[in-house]
C-alpha cells in the first residue's frame, strides 16, 4: 500500500528505477489548465550544473540519461484519473554532481489567464516503482494554494549515500522563469 505523504514528510526511496507522476483534473469552469512538470537537477551549491540538467517537455532527457520527461499534456486530459505527465528516474545513472532533484509544477500562462492552483482539482505527485508499476508514495496538493501559480511539489535528495523523497509543497505566485533564475548561474534559458 502506498504512503500518503503530508507536507514536509520525508521517506527513504529504497529503489533506483522509479517514475514521478503528476496528475490533475481539468477545471469544471470550462477553462483549460496547462500544468507543466519540470525537474531541476541541483548540485551541492543548490544550482543546476548546466542547462541540460533542467528537464521539461522541451528538454526531455538529462545528459546523464537518468531522467526522461514523457512530454507535455496541455489540458490534463491525457489520462482519465491517472498521471498526465511523468518523469522517469534511474538513480543509478545520476551525475555525481547532482545531489537533489526538485520537481516543480507551474501553470502555463497563469497570469494572463488569471489561474492558480486553488482552481485545479485533484493535483498530486506520486512515486512509482517501475519494476512492479506499484505506487509507493503520493502527495496530494490541498486547496490551500489559492494564489500560487508555481509549486515545488517534492524533491529527491541524497543523504548519507541514500536517496530520499520529501513532499515539499512550497507554493509561489511565480512562473517558470522565477525557478529558472533561482537555480541557474545567471544564464537565461529560453
Amino acid at each position: 500500500m502506498a504512503i500518503n505523504l503530508q507536507k514536509g514528510q520525508r521517506i527513504d526511496i529504497g529503489l533506483a528505477d522509479i517514475s514521478v507522476g503528476l496528475g490533475w483534473e481539468p477545471n469544471e469552469s470550462g477553462a483549460s489548465f496547462d500544468l507543466d512538470a519540470s525537474a531541476f537537477m541541483i548540485d551541492a551549491n543548490r544550482l543546476i550544473p548546466g542547462e541540460q540538467f533542467f528537464v521539461f517537455y522541451g528538454n526531455a532527457d538529462s545528459p546523464d540519461g537518468a531522467l526522461h520527461h514523457s512530454g507535455d499534456d496541455p489540458t490534463g486530459g491525457n489520462s482519465d484519473g491517472g498521471d498526465d505527465e511523468i518523469i522517469k528516474v534511474d538513480l543509478t545513472k545520476i551525475d555525481p554532481r547532482v545531489k537533489e532533484i526538485l520537481f516543480v509544477v507551474t501553470i502555463h500562462d497563469a497570469f494572463s489567464k488569471k489561474q492558480n492552483f486553488g482552481q485545479v482539482r485533484d493535483s498530486y505527485i506520486r512515486i512509482v516503482d517501475n519494476a512492479t508499476a506499484k505506487e509507493i508514495a503520493r502527495y496530494e496538493l490541498g486547496e490551500d494554494f489559492s494564489i500560487e501559480t508555481g509549486v515545488e511539489f517534492g524533491r529527491l535528495y541524497v543523504k548519507d549515500g541514500k536517496w530520499k523523497f520529501e513532499a515539499s509543497g512550497r507554493g509561489y505566485k511565480e512562473d517558470l522563469a522565477f525557478f529558472l533564475s533561482k537555480y541557474f548561474k545567471g544564464q537565461i534559458i529560453k
